[in-house]
């Protein structure tokens, strides 16, 4: 080959890789080196995105408040269940709750209906199936359901809606003398605290268990609030010396629970609450619970004014000290539990106060700690309680 020949030739060559694709100028071990720092970054991000995903245990749609019912099938397994649940548009992550599950060594996880929300937490709905469903369909006219918080105006408007009964029927049922010393003698150690109690509302106000009932086995209204006292009596007498212990009454206990039902969002925020109230219990400080005072004022505004605070309400408890006349709803096993065994009393925490809109809890021992917390949250809190507040007007 000639000395031109040769360089046309290396010149086509240089004009042929200079019109190739850049991918087509990789060598095969640059493109086999490409391929392995993929799949590694890939991997990793994977990695890191499993383990953040599987302990996001917050709510699908923390907004929403309508609730869906969920059957659970007998023999579901965890894996089962939150399929069901994701299927159902219930929760936002089926590895995060097989994660929480299996992290806590939940085995306990019941079969039936549900009425759930996707603004549930993982906790949550996990609590929930623990503490079990309805054999029957919870949409049922023929069933009656108490929820973990609810007040007896609350269950009473349902057992209007729903039942044979009227809702004036059974708030007075529930606080009829002669029906509740029957009570008192065939469930005893049950009632004993809350027949001495003064200026109560309700005398059986925290003593209905939250479950579902099937309200046509009930001849008369009485019978139906037996129902929920029967089941308090069996959840409670397993307690009783656990309550005993305590120093507490079972009153006191109920009380103090029905706080922590609606100020907590979870198993562990509910005992580090306990934690606070009692503290502030042995200091005699009042328990400033926004909880009591809208009870107090029959009132479900989410923000509280200065006004408010000042009721003389004996419910009231920003201005009065102690324990106030009884529960303000009737609370879950959960909460009860937490009462008995607080969380971080050797912290001195005396106050505490909640993200509302992302559900956190700050807790601080002094009060000008306690102060810059609340100024943190203020913004969010107020964004959440008027979106509420609107909502609730307009329904």
């Amino acid at each position: 080959m000639s000395e031109n020949e040769y360089q046309s030739r290396q010149a086509q060559q240089a004009s042929a890789n200079a019109n190739k694709k850049w991918y087509q100028k990789i060598s095969f071990m640059q493109w086999l080196l490409i391929i392995v720092a993929a799949l590694i970054i890939g991997g990793v991000g994977h990695h890191f995105y499993v383990q953040h995903d599987q302990k996001n245990y917050s709510a699908l749609d923390k907004n929403t408040k309508k609730n869906k019912e969920v059957r659970i099938k007998d023999g579901s397994s965890v894996q089962m269940m939150a399929a069901t649940l994701k299927d159902a548009g219930i929760i936002r992550s089926k590895r995060a709750f097989n994660y929480y599950v299996s992290s806590n060594n939940y085995s306990d996880l019941k079969a039936g209906y549900y009425e759930l929300n996707p603004s549930m937490t993982v906790p949550q709905v996990v609590n929930a199936l623990r503490m079990g469903g309805s054999a029957v369909p919870t949409n049922s006219k023929n069933v009656v359901i108490v929820r973990e918080g609810e007040n007896i105006d609350d269950i009473a408007k349902e057992v209007g809606e729903k039942t044979k009964f009227s809702a004036d029927s059974f708030k007075k049922a529930t606080n009829d003398k002669k029906f509740f010393d029957t009570l008192k003698e065939q469930y005893p150690g049950l009632l004993d605290s809350a027949g001495k109690s003064k200026d109560i509302r309700y005398r059986l106000e925290g003593y209905l268990y939250p479950a579902t009932y099937t309200w046509k086995d009930a001849k008369t209204v009485e019978d139906l609030v037996e129902m929920m006292v029967k089941q308090e009596y069996i959840v409670m007498q397993p307690r009783f010396q656990q309550i005993k212990k305590s120093g507490m009454t079972i009153q006191e206990l109920l009380t103090v629970a029905s706080l922590v039902e609606r100020e907590g969002v979870d198993n562990d925020s509910r005992r580090t609450i306990s934690g606070v109230f009692l503290n502030r219990l042995d200091q005699d400080m009042p328990l400033q619970s926004d909880v009591a005072t809208k009870y107090a004022l029959q009132t479900k505004k989410t923000n509280l004014t200065n006004k408010d605070v000042q009721s003389d309400n004996p419910y009231n408890l920003y201005k009065f000290s102690g324990y106030g006349p009884g529960p303000f709803n009737n609370p879950s096993v959960e909460s009860i539990d937490a009462v008995l065994n607080p969380k971080d009393r050797d912290k001195g925490y005396l106050y505490f106060v909640a993200d509302l809109k992302t559900g956190k809890n700050y807790y601080s021992q002094s009060y000008d700690e306690h102060l810059g917390n609340q100024a943190g949250v203020e913004s969010n809190n107020q964004s959440v309680g008027n979106a509420a507040d609107k909502k609730n007007s307009n329904n």
